[in-house]
């Protein structure tokens, strides 16, 4: 997968299919021939073929889009039997990973978010910048952005557009929403978030970007895949093994952010109003936690879609897994 946000979608066509910093992701594995991968997000394959030709010797590729699975049927059947794909969200990793008798693995790579190829098509209805059905569905299954949108009441769209698009506008968004009903194409919900917020001709982002944004996270329950995503690598990792995470926009990347220093023990310090924390806490399950990276210049001018994409990377330890975590809440 290729983790893009709506904002980079119109120049999705000048850099289709472009893995995000698959430089410094490869650099933050640090395969060694022989070891086994997951890369949690598979997309168009270009992490996965990177890290196969690092000399991985098996690689468990997930991905919940049925037309993602299809798309590396070529790349599984030349891969000699190393790549293994996997029709699954990669919050279910480890029962996966058990059901082909691995129980441990050299690495997992996440690129979190919408991938190119879903932005790229119009009918599946992730982006304003081409009309088409208002689905937003990455597994094509369950209830859509439609559903959603022609069944909520307005206070739980408002609540969704704030929390999950930051939008300081939401409740009035929500109110054109439910007014605008049924809603059933992409650009018919672009036209109605433009004329709630009061869209300008050369406006810098369009005003409908961060109720995109919000929808989609909310149908696909995207903050809370990664929760899970993040405890699962955790529990498959075998010591020595290492996590790479690439997010798009902030509400990930604190998620990612707030795991791995928790996981790693470096919790915020106590006022000294309070007693002595106690020791006896969990191990810490991660270390070396690298500082975050970003796309240089070079990149972004290639890939724009680089613009907002953060890698996190750690080492996981020799502690047992904080067995029976519900992961974290962005804050």
């Amino acid at each position: 997968m290729t983790g893009v946000t709506d904002m980079n979608a119109a120049s999705a066509a000048a850099a289709p299919h472009v893995p995000v910093l698959l430089e410094e992701v490869i650099d933050a594995l640090a395969i060694a021939p022989g070891e086994t991968h997951v890369d949690g997000t598979f997309g168009a394959g270009g992490y996965t073929k990177a890290i196969l030709e690092q000399g991985a010797a098996r690689v468990f590729a997930f991905d919940r889009d049925p037309e993602a699975i299809r798309y590396g049927e070529g790349l599984a059947a030349s891969s000699g039997g190393r790549l293994t794909l996997v029709p699954e969200r990669f919050s279910r990793m480890r029962q996966a990973l058990s059901a082909e008798g691995v129980d441990a693995v050299d690495g997992v790579t996440l690129d979190i978010g919408v991938s190119s190829m879903q932005l790229d098509q119009a009918e599946r209805g992730f982006s304003f910048q081409a009309d088409g059905p208002l689905d937003m569905r990455m597994d094509q299954a369950g209830r859509s952005a439609a559903d959603f949108l022609n069944q909520a009441g307005e206070s739980e769209i408002a609540d969704i557009l704030f929390h999950y698009g930051e939008e300081p506008k939401s409740r009035r968004i929500a109110r054109f929403i439910v007014a605008g009903r049924p809603i059933e194409r992409t650009g018919q919900l672009a036209d109605l978030v433009r004329k709630a917020v009061g869209h300008k001709p050369g406006m810098k982002k369009d005003p409908a970007t961060r109720a995109f944004q919000a929808i989609r996270i909310h149908v696909n329950e995207e903050l809370q895949e990664l929760e899970g995503g993040l405890a699962a690598a955790e529990q498959v990792l075998a010591p020595g093994g290492r996590l790479a995470v690439v997010t798009f926009h902030s509400l990930e990347d604190r998620i990612v952010k707030r795991f791995l220093k928790e996981r790693s023990g470096a919790l915020p310090s106590r006022s000294r109003h309070l007693p002595a924390a106690s020791e006896t806490g969990p191990a810490p399950t991660f270390e070396a936690v690298a500082r975050p990276v970003r796309a240089g210049e070079a990149e972004l001018a290639a890939n724009p879609r680089a613009r907002s994409a953060t890698l996190r990377a750690a080492r996981r330890t020799a502690a047992p897994s904080w067995s029976g975590s519900k992961g974290v809440s962005p804050r």
